[in-house]
């Protein structure tokens, strides 16, 4: 039945019907669900495959029921496993429906979250249902079995699921297009009043234009986390809480570009580039109090106001000093470690992400103190650390909006390079720091230099450690709500999960009819 539902959707969407299958277990997680959320977590069973392991330095042992974790921290299985554990799950890292079968039978299990291939998950699928047992599944990533990955924002997402909290039926991707809809112009005008000379229209065109709104987006998630009632409209005065955000944001990107001399943003001339570096600061300048202006103007509490000011002006300083310790460094330029780049990632990015959600907080009534106010200084210190990496990696290439070897900023990856170069490389290297460009060398021989080094996987791995980080950041948080939202929230911000194939092992198999090993075999 689920293939036909997913055929039905194949036709009607006009994608590849290679995708089926892919489509069969959307179409089951989501009618299990609210299931899923309602069963406690010590009647749940978390299945991972064996292939997420390093295998050629993977220490653990096998017994009859799957590996036995040594908990060395080579792959993401020891996270998986200890936070399930912690929960209350049941934790099997094994494959085969006859094992499945066998916990099933145990009478212990009322619900199942599962990791693995297509083939694996549709040969454990009958033996569930036949059992009336439900259960979710995240698929592998990428084919082979062996070093395979996962999109763990999913994983995280299912095994926290819980009907405590009361925000995990929110649609996320419409609480995007509407925070979006709030730079329009007319929605603008609503918020901020209507445009009185050159320099406000300017500034409003510049507010308005291209961007991700990644932080007027995490004001209005933790309001609707906070909140109490996520279902009704949201009020007026939020997005001027949201738009006040995104000012001191475009503000601080408009200075950027003057001290880091580029010359695009969002694929068109930055503004100094339009208008001249003293029409730019000066717009610049405007919109950090256009933010307090829109504070200021909030129908809150007295108490309310004034921390609402307060925490955007701790921001707005935070904010300056890492760019500062950026500029100071540019003014005698030498080679970073990649501990230090990763510092100034810390310093100018993070404090953005942890102000939109304190306000988002504040507005919502709650006083962000104590256990919430440490969660969310975590939380956005390893997504904006994360958000940052994900920036250099995407610069990449003549696709990149920016190139960061071009503009000679501080890069995670010229970091690491330079840590594992050696002899003349290495010196190539250190005068791209030194900003004494090494005669012959061109910016895309140097993006190769990454890629030889390891640059390049380096820091994609740093990218899933934060922003495994800003997950476990969660654990303590008591707010289902809040823990629910954000942890779903990463997963908004980071969606660039790629799908590779499917289990080659798995289906050999198949074409062969041949049982996978530990597998129930029909009589």
């Amino acid at each position: 039945e689920l293939k036909e539902h997913a055929d039905r959707l194949i036709e009607q969407l006009g994608c590849d019907p290679i995708y089926r299958d892919y489509l069969g277990v959307l179409l089951n997680n989501e009618m299990w669900r609210e299931s899923l959320a309602t069963v406690p977590y010590e009647r749940r069973l978390l299945l991972l495959p064996k292939c997420m392991r390093v295998e050629s330095k993977c220490p653990a042992p096998f017994d009859e029921f799957g590996l036995l974790c040594k908990q060395c921290g080579l792959c993401t299985i020891q996270d998986l496993s200890a936070e399930a554990e912690r929960l209350g799950y049941a934790v099997l890292v094994a494959e085969g429906s006859a094992v499945v079968m066998s916990i099933i039978q145990t009478g212990k299990i009322d619900a199942i979250v599962g990791v693995s291939c297509l083939s694996v998950l549709e040969q454990a699928f009958p033996y569930m249902e036949a059992a009336a047992i439900p259960g979710v599944a995240i698929p592998l990533l990428q084919d082979d079995c062996i070093d395979t990955t996962v999109d763990l924002d999913w994983v995280w997402e299912y095994i926290h699921l819980s009907s405590a909290d009361q925000t995990r039926r929110l649609d996320l991707g419409a609480l995007h297009e509407e925070v979006d809809f709030w730079f329009s112009p007319t929605s603008l005008a609503l918020s901020m009043g209507t445009a009185e000379g050159e320099t406000e229209r300017i500034a409003r065109d510049w507010l308005g234009r291209a961007g991700k709104r990644w932080r007027p987006f995490l004001v209005a998630s933790a309001y609707q986390a906070l909140r109490g009632d996520a279902s009704g409209p949201l009020p007026e005065d939020l997005r001027k809480v949201a738009v006040a955000v995104e000012c001191f944001h475009k503000a601080s990107l408009i200075h950027d570009d003057i001290e880091d001399n580029d010359a695009l943003r969002y694929g068109e001339k930055t503004l100094h580039e339009q208008h001249g570096v003293a029409v730019a600061l000066n717009v610049g300048d405007l919109l950090i109090g256009e933010g307090y202006r829109l504070l200021a103007s909030c129908r809150v509490s007295a108490e309310q106001r004034v921390r609402l000011l307060q925490v955007a002006a701790d921001g707005q300083r935070q904010l300056c000093r890492g760019q500062g310790a950026e500029l100071c460094w540019a003014r005698h330029p030498q080679p970073l470690k990649s501990t230090e780049v990763l510092d100034i990632f810390r310093r100018k990015t993070a404090p953005a992400f942890e102000v939109a959600l304190r306000l988002g907080a504040l507005y919502a009534g709650v006083e962000p103190h104590d256990e919430v106010s440490d969660v969310l200084g975590r939380y956005s210190e390893a997504l904006g650390v994360a958000y940052q990496i994900r920036d250099d990696l995407s610069d990449l290439g003549h696709s990149g909006e920016t190139n960061d070897i071009a503009g000679l900023r501080p890069s995670l990856l010229l970091a690491v390079a330079h840590e594992k170069a050696k002899g003349a490389t290495k010196e190539q290297l250190a005068s791209v720091w030194r900003r004494t460009w090494p005669e012959g060398v061109t910016p895309v021989q140097v993006e190769a230099m990454y890629r030889e080094l390891g640059a390049v996987d380096r820091a994609e791995v740093l990218l899933g450690t934060f922003k495994e980080e800003a997950i476990r950041s969660l654990h303590d948080l008591e707010n289902h709500n809040l823990k629910g939202l954000l942890r779903r929230v990463l997963g908004k911000i980071f969606n660039d999960i790629e799908i590779k194939g499917w289990c080659k092992e798995q289906e050999v198999l198949n074409r062969a009819k041949v049982p996978a090993v530990g597998d129930a075999v029909p009589v």
